[in-house]
């Protein structure tokens, strides 16, 4: 298997654990406002990976649900923390 190159980055943990995302990486990974990450705790430390949007999966459910109703499905998701 191949290594792969990797740049580090540094940056800083606030007292409440949050943290900013070098611009370079989130333009990369499309990375916006709202976007969701999955958390994996991995023997090398901690790995951040962007999950996909219902909007990303819209043609994969065609045969499940209309846009309509996964229109309705993303607007529920996207309040659910207010």
């Amino acid at each position: 298997m191949e290594k792969l190159e990797t740049e580090e980055n540094e940056v800083v943990v606030t007292k409440k654990g949050q943290t900013t995302i070098p611009v370079r990486l989130r333009k990369k990974y499309k990375i916006e406002e709202g976007t969701r990450l999955s958390v994996t705790d991995t023997e090398e430390g901690i790995l951040l990976k962007p999950k996909k949007s219902i909007w990303d999966m819209i043609g994969a459910f065609a045969e499940y649900a209309t846009v309509e109703e996964l229109s309705k499905q993303h607007y529920k998701l996207r309040h659910e923390d207010e």
